[in-house]
């Protein structure tokens, strides 16, 4: 009996999921666990696992659409096995999209080229759209200069995308933000990363980064300045105990930001080894719905792409989110002496409905003094 593939529910708050690309057709066989397609959330892209060995029989959503959780959206069988489809009593059965045979070569070069897949006369096997097929159909040169200030891609936002688009403007326009920085000198931090880093390694498979010790940093400071760790909301100013760390990561995509829970109760190394394994969890599409959100304060780093200060985006609801910036060697004075220094660069955004500049400067001005004394963010 045929094997249904459903649409899973990633998350109690999701509604829709979006098939982003099949890698598999109909008539191609699989093995059990083996990859036949990529889907995709409000924040989380995952691949989807055949549940069984077998061929794919027939694909019921095609790429680009969104579907309820517990959709039926491909079947995998035996051969020639005939698909026999539940019925749900008192609805009217639904009309079968009519679904265009293309390799998926063909495909994305008719999505590159704005091409109509509809237009297209197949002449591979059963009338399939060919990569040929495809570049015969493509404008000649004259054409291609007439259209040179026409855009040369067209993409489908992706679910993703559409979210974070809609939380960064709910953000700007929903809170009172204003950026603030400062510069920490590092060098005794860069030292003690190096001393720790053998023993963190040996000891505990972990090596100590920057970013964790940033983070330790973070933490102690919202312990010593809690209204930073708040939030505004229906008019009331809610203050959090437990520090509940947000760290965004970068993705090809979009962007997620996993939550460290309780990150008060963390020691460094603890610290450490979650920002990694989430940093993981994130690139590789395995965020759980509980794992991203929740977050009091969040922290974002922008080093690794050169970038100094910049203006970090609230988080909503949070009042706070720290942007690190990239470090430089530059000469500095100690007691009187010239010599060299490594200098972070720090950006604080902040609501200002939820505190005021002054706050906000002492709360920053402590995470540079752990900084800039990391022995501090030990003991």
């Amino acid at each position: 009996m045929a094997v249904e593939v459903v649409m899973p529910k990633l998350g109690m708050s999701m509604k829709e999921g979006t098939v982003s690309v099949w890698n598999k057709e109909v008539g191609e066989t699989v093995n059990k666990g083996e990859s036949i397609a990529s889907i995709n959330s409000e924040k989380i892209e995952m691949e989807i696992e055949s549940p069984a060995e077998g061929t794919i029989l027939d694909i019921k959503v095609p790429e680009g659409e969104g579907v309820p959780p517990g959709t039926v959206i491909c079947y995998i069988g035996e051969g020639n096995e005939q698909v026999e489809e539940k019925k749900e009593k008192g609805l009217p059965p639904k009309q079968k999209k009519e679904r265009i045979k293309i390799s998926p070569v063909a495909r994305k070069i008719a999505q590159s080229a704005n091409l109509d897949i509809h237009t297209l006369v197949g002449t591979g096997p059963d009338g399939r759209i060919t990569k040929a097929d495809v570049l015969r159909a493509l404008p000649d040169e004259k054409e291609k200069q007439k259209q040179q200030n026409e855009p040369t891609k067209h993409q489908p936002v992706s679910m993703m995308r559409k979210t974070i688009a809609s939380r960064m403007m709910e953000s700007l326009q929903t809170s009172a933000q204003l950026t603030i920085t400062m510069k920490a000198d590092v060098t005794k931090l860069t030292n003690l990363q190096q001393q720790l880093n053998e023993t963190a390694i040996a000891r505990y498979e972990t090596k100590l980064t920057i970013t964790d010790f940033i983070a330790k940093a973070a933490i102690l400071s919202l312990l010593e300045h809690p209204a930073m760790n708040s939030q505004y909301h229906n008019g009331v100013v809610e203050t959090f105990e437990n520090v509940h760390l947000g760290i965004a990561a970068a993705l090809d995509n979009g962007l997620a930001v996993p939550v460290i829970q309780h990150a008060e109760r963390l020691t460094l190394i603890e610290l450490a080894k979650s920002i990694k394994l989430y940093g993981k969890k994130a690139r590789e599409g395995k965020l759980l719905h509980d794992e991203i959100r929740g977050s009091t304060f969040t922290i974002t780093n922008l080093g690794a792409y050169g970038v100094e200060h910049f203006t970090p985006i609230l988080n909503p609801p949070e009042a706070g989110i720290l942007g690190i910036g990239t470090m430089y060697d530059t000469p500095v004075y100690r007691e009187d002496e010239l010599c060299k220094g490594t200098i972070l660069p720090l950006s604080l955004t902040f609501d200002h409905r939820v505190l005021d500049g002054a706050p906000a400067s002492a709360f920053l001005s402590t995470v540079k003094a752990h900084l800039e004394e990391p022995i501090s963010i030990l003991l």
